[in-house]
């Protein structure tokens, strides 16, 4: 039996120390399942797919990160989170995909650019097929 990794990390930073808190209060949500009324419509969605850890970082930053998924929630946490404190802002990072055994179609990854307005991302096997 072959096990199946997801993996990624970044540092998120935040304006100050009440966005920070603010957004930590939303992922413990999202991780307990305990929905308040308070809590965006847009991330209700994505509550399935909240497979990240999200811990305090320095400067009033957010570390988030993962070993078995959980990029789309992030994609939309990250623009919930710009959407309310940095209109103008833009965050980027990459995945992988990883196996603990040699798997035909286990290895690869991708990459996404969340703005306020956009969530533009692209695997490597969507990237392979364009480009092939």
């Amino acid at each position: 039996m072959a096990d199946y990794f997801n993996n990624f990390s970044l540092v998120l930073t935040l304006p100050n120390e009440e966005t920070r808190k603010y957004a930590l209060d939303l992922a413990e949500q999202a991780q307990a399942e305990e929905i308040l009324e308070t809590f965006p419509a847009s991330l209700r969605d994505v509550i399935e797919d909240w497979a990240f850890d999200t811990d305090p970082s320095d400067n009033c930053g957010l570390w988030l990160h993962s070993s078995s998924g959980g990029v789309d929630a992030m994609c939309a946490f990250i623009q919930h989170l710009l959407q309310s404190f940095d209109p103008s802002g833009c965050v980027t990072f990459e995945w992988s995909h990883d196996c603990s055994k040699p798997r035909v179609d286990a290895f690869g990854g991708g990459a996404a650019i969340i703005t306020a307005d956009n969530v533009k991302s692209m695997t490597t096997s969507e990237w392979l097929q364009k480009h092939a």
